[in-house]
């Protein structure tokens, strides 16, 4: 998106202005899964692609946080990486066995070779890889207050980056450049991206 970070009121209002509409989402969709680095817009451009097509809106890492009653950096602290990914597995699992959903995934969701086969063996299920460069999502996340582990070290938060771009890549239907583009218009090349049945390009 062409901006750094969007007020809660800016947000409410555009999501107040979409009617919701299904008539330009191919027909055998019942999933819209969104990839990318932290920073992206997934949950921003999640939250407006669901209510142009009136569907639900699901962010995992929130998902996670509600079923474990703790943050994510919590979990990173007291239990590890490891366990926090079973638990996103697990959660994965359950998020992908409802319909009419856009489903948010953490930036390392992807990473785990038990996740990618899930999302590429779940039928009905398009995903879209939203795409910037890693200084844009950096600053991004600094301007937002986002608070994950890998961002204490903006070193480290790069290379990740750099190693989980081929992985979302790989596993996108479509991908979507959000560094220069407002949120609307995301969502509008995301519909139109929609239009046909899912289909990888790799």
């Amino acid at each position: 998106m062409k901006t750094a970070s969007h007020s809660e009121a800016a947000l409410e209002e555009t999501m107040e202005s979409i009617t919701p509409s299904q008539a330009n989402v191919h027909p055998a969709l019942r999933r819209i899964v969104l990839t990318g680095f932290m920073g992206s817009g997934k949950t921003t451009l999640g939250r407006l692609i669901a209510a142009r097509l009136g569907w639900n809106f699901l962010d995992l890492d929130h998902y996670i946080e509600s079923r474990t009653g703790l943050s994510v950096p919590d979990i990173f602290a007291l239990h590890g990486e490891p366990h926090f990914r079973r638990l996103e597995s697990t959660a994965l699992v359950s998020a992908l066995g409802k319909s009419n959903t856009v489903i948010a995934l953490g930036g390392g969701t992807p990473e785990i070779l038990t996740n990618r086969l899930l999302l590429e063996q779940t039928p009905a299920t398009a995903t879209i890889f939203l795409d910037a460069p890693f200084s844009v999502l950096f600053d991004r996340c600094v301007l937002q207050g986002i608070s994950r582990p890998v961002l204490a070290d903006p070193t480290l938060a790069e290379l990740r980056f750099a190693q989980r771009q081929p992985v979302y890549r790989a596993l996108a239907h479509h991908t979507i450049d959000t560094s220069a583009i407002e949120a609307n218009e995301a969502v509008e090349a995301m519909v139109i991206a929609l239009t046909i049945a899912p289909k990888r390009t790799r």
